[in-house]
């Protein structure tokens, strides 16, 4: 079974799932509370004890904003330095293939 095949396959039982299912609010329920959202909702409630629920769904939200900017930060970095080395690697073997070729000719002339 190729890729196309079997992803299909996957989406037509996702909906078949999800078509049985009559309340999706609480089949998702878990999820939701196993979520990253409670993590920045309750770091909110640390950093500020005092304020009103309103207020701290203001700073958990920048709190969610900043981690995944952050995220995104490493990320581009990572593929920033992953590019580099790839293009330091080829520019090496061009050099080395050159060179290759550069003794190949000095044989060549010497004879």
């Amino acid at each position: 079974m190729d890729t196309s095949e079997r992803s299909m396959r996957m989406r037509l039982a996702a909906h078949k799932s999800w078509s049985s299912t009559p309340d999706r609010a609480s089949r998702t329920a878990a999820a939701r509370r196993a979520s990253h959202h409670t993590r920045f909702v309750e770091k909110a409630r640390e950093m500020h004890p005092d304020a009103s629920e309103a207020q701290i769904a203001k700073a958990a939200e920048s709190l969610r904003k900043a981690h995944y900017t952050e995220l995104a930060l490493k990320s581009a970095q990572a593929r920033r330095i992953k590019g580099q080395l790839a293009k330091d690697a080829k520019r090496k073997q061009k050099d080395a293939e050159i060179a290759a070729l550069e003794a190949g000719n000095s044989d060549a002339d010497a004879a």
